[in-house]
């Protein structure tokens, strides 16, 4: 283990003396964000970057392990959508004064949960809108807005957001699914690193099918 230390999910400061990354699991404290292991975000405060999270619509945050959050990246809930299917879109009911009750759920535009893998990265200041679900392995590049499910391990920007490429061919995916490395003791990832971070995307394929 590197400088005698052994990785640990539920610090938050992973870097001595720098409080402008922290992983993000232990500093949570609303139950509707669920966040894995070793997934970090470039500032001291996440539960900020999540919008219009409400308890009343019972939506949930969903972020796997080893996720890398850049600075200014926003989660949008579905609390930020307005009822579209009256004349009006005003949220009367949530203001002072104004006589009405909230609409029916089945009358707002309620997308679900919002679903992101495991080692995903996105970009400085992208927006991730309602009920999206983002693959493992996934580039989102910086100011992309996120409103539509993203593919594994893929290259993706743009507002809208839209694929420019896949990061490698299927079967390289499908074994990198298969293999979920992130799910691994830390003692094993630790041994995987040559591997996991290595360009000879050959050896690499090798080494997979090797420990499938």
């Amino acid at each position: 283990m590197k400088d005698g230390k052994i990785p640990n999910p539920m610090t938050i400061h992973p870097i001595a003396g720098y409080d402008k990354e922290i992983y993000v699991k232990p500093t949570l404290k609303n139950p509707n964000i669920i966040v894995g292991d070793f997934t970090y975000i470039a500032d001291s405060d996440f539960e900020s970057h999540v919008i219009h999270l409400y308890e009343w619509n019972g939506d949930k945050l969903i972020i796997g392990k080893f996720c890398q959050i850049a600075a200014g990246v926003e989660f949008v809930m579905n609390g930020a959508n307005h009822q579209m299917n009256a004349v009006s879109t005003f949220p009367f009911y949530t203001l002072e004064g104004w006589d009405m009750d909230a609409p029916l759920k089945k009358d707002l535009p309620l997308k679900g949960d919002t679903v992101i893998g495991n080692d995903v990265w996105i970009g400085q200041n992208a927006v991730i809108m309602p009920g999206v679900h983002i693959g493992d392995g996934v580039i989102i590049g910086a100011n992309a807005v996120v409103a539509s499910n993203i593919a594994p391990y893929t290259i993706n920007v743009g507002n809208p957001c839209r694929t420019i490429k896949k990061r490698f061919d299927d079967k390289m995916i499908e074994l990198l699914e298969k293999f979920c490395w992130w799910d691994k003791s830390i003692e094993e990832i630790n041994k995987l690193i040559p591997i996991l971070t290595s360009s000879d995307l050959e050896m690499v394929r090798r080494e997979l099918k090797k420990r499938k």
